[in-house]
């Protein structure tokens, strides 16, 4: 049974986030299918689940390192993610607050509508819990960046999200769509672009590849087809180095740019 002191405590720390942070308004809503989809988008740092939670029409759930809702591993995770990448003369006061936001990274985390994802043996339950959510017509959302850049508006994705419609598939037999999301702070918007359908018949290294290729660009599209503003990354780092929406660039595989 939940905690009723623990569920008044997250509501109370849900309208403050909601009162302290910005607004966003949601362009392209119809692109969002009436039945379940998995919305597919750019993390932007602490925006993106937070806008997502607040903000995203519907039922829905979002897709969040399950690290963050244990508070025994949210300082080694919350450090190595957030902030192992800053001046050194300033990563002991980040490791201190690495282990004093567990209890309230656990709290918010297991209370907000989350599922917990893990890369090790554990990976499959997010999938059999995002299945059934599905299939009860919610939204599922994704943040697939990887610490690769792909262009100056998205990192290179992690590709296994797309098995969530093969599975959903063998389940339904019905075909799973993925929209792209842009999330984009600096103008306060989250923005939808078209749906991208899963082809059952295709093999599924084929639709990974297709399907991930096909939002990312999707998103870069939406980014810059937008007033010049500033891009805040998946990666942290000072704010003097965020990109800006244009003018495109993109990367080699080994990370030069191409402009």
């Amino acid at each position: 049974m939940e905690d009723k002191k623990t569920v008044w405590l997250y509501r109370v720390i849900r309208s403050l986030v909601k009162f302290f942070t910005p607004e966003f308004k949601i362009e392209g809503s119809h692109n969002l299918p009436d039945e379940a989809c998995v919305i597919v988008g750019n993390h932007s740092q602490m925006y993106g689940p937070i806008a997502s939670e607040l903000y995203t029409p519907g039922k829905h759930y979002i897709w969040c390192a399950g690290e963050m809702m244990h508070k025994d591993e949210v300082a080694d995770y919350a450090f190595q993610d957030f902030w192992s990448n800053k001046p050194r003369s300033s990563r002991c006061f980040f490791r201190i607050l690495s282990h004093l936001i567990a209890p309230l990274s656990e709290l918010i985390f297991t209370n907000a509508h989350t599922i917990p994802v893990y890369h090790d043996n554990r990976a499959i339950a997010a999938f059999k819990e995002s299945i059934a959510l599905l299939r009860d017509g919610n939204h599922v959302v994704v943040f697939p960046e990887q610490h690769i850049p792909y262009n100056n508006i998205v990192y290179e994705f992690q590709e296994h999200f797309v098995d969530l419609a093969r599975l959903y598939f063998r389940k339904t037999k019905e075909t799973l769509s993925f929209v792209p999301m842009y999330l984009a702070p600096r103008l306060k918007t989250i923005y939808y672009g078209a749906p991208i359908v899963f082809r059952p018949d295709s093999p599924i290294d084929e639709e990974r590849k297709r399907i991930s290729q096909a939002l990312m660009d999707a998103i870069t599209s939406i980014a810059t087809s937008l007033p010049e503003h500033t891009v805040v990354p998946y990666q942290n780092m000072p704010k003097k180095d965020y990109p800006k929406n244009i003018p495109l660039t993109v990367y080699t595989a080994e990370g030069a740019e191409i402009q």
